[in-house]
Formats: structure tokens, C-alpha cells, sequence
């Protein structure tokens, strides 16, 4: 396994350091048969699959076990962490989506535009609210 592969809102470095507080090395990545969709009421993001599909995101490499722990405590229960093969041969942990989705796909660029400033002070809050 190579890295975390992140399709939604942890693709932003500027998410990824509010919870962290760096922004380990990322590398681009897709994932063939899986698409990534909008969720009901929320602003970020599943993945599900779709053998037609294919899902662009971001490799991040380099996490501490401490951080790895972190993400997939923020994450939460509505996400299912899993190993996934990517393109060049890699493979990934990617955290699956377990509850519905809206019939649309998620548009990286229109949260960027509306939502990743506050998503990212968000995401600042809550990790100085982490154990």
C-alpha cells in the first residue's frame, strides 16, 4: 500500500493541514471503478462504486500512525477504510462511502469556490477538539 488516496475535501492541502497541521507529500491518483457523488444536506463527498467510473483524487504519502489515526477518527463511522488499487500499478487506502448519495457527482471545483475556507476553520475546530 502505497499512501491514503483522498477524493473529497481532504484533497485540499488546506484541509489537510487545519487536521493535521502539515501537508504531507500528495500526488495525483485515480481509481478506476469507483465514482465520487454528492451527499444529501452536506457539502463533502463519497465514494462508491461504479465500474464505469473513475474516481480523481489525491495520494497522500508519508502519514504518521498518529495521523493516520486522526483522519480515520474524523472520518467517522459513515465511512469504511479500504484498501483500492490505482492507476500505475499503486494501491491505496480510501475511505468508502456506506450510506446514500444524491445522483450527481461531486464538484471539487464549486466547493473550492463556496465552501473550503470555512470547511477548512472547521476542520482547524474540531482537531483542537481531538483527544
Amino acid at each position: 500500500m502505497n499512501g491514503l488516496f483522498v477524493y473529497g475535501t481532504l484533497r485540499f492541502p488546506e484541509v489537510v493541514g487545519a487536521l493535521l497541521g502539515r501537508v504531507p507529500p500528495m500526488e495525483p491518483a485515480r481509481a478506476a471503478g469507483w465514482r465520487v457523488r454528492a451527499l444529501p444536506g452536506v457539502v463533502y463527498p463519497g465514494m462508491v462504486p461504479d465500474p464505469r467510473a473513475t474516481a480523481d483524487g489525491m495520494l497522500i504519502v508519508g502519514l504518521t500512525p498518529a495521523e493516520s489515526a486522526l483522519l480515520d477518527e474524523y472520518e467517522g463511522d459513515l465511512y469504511e477504510p479500504r484498501v483500492i488499487a490505482l492507476d500505475g500499478g499503486r494501491s491505496g487506502r480510501a475511505y468508502v462511502w456506506k450510506g446514500p448519495t444524491e445522483e450527481r457527482d461531486w464538484d471539487p471545483e464549486a466547493f473550492a469556490e463556496r465552501h473550503l475556507a470555512a470547511y477548512a476553520e472547521g476542520c482547524r475546530a474540531w482537531r483542537g477538539t481531538y483527544r
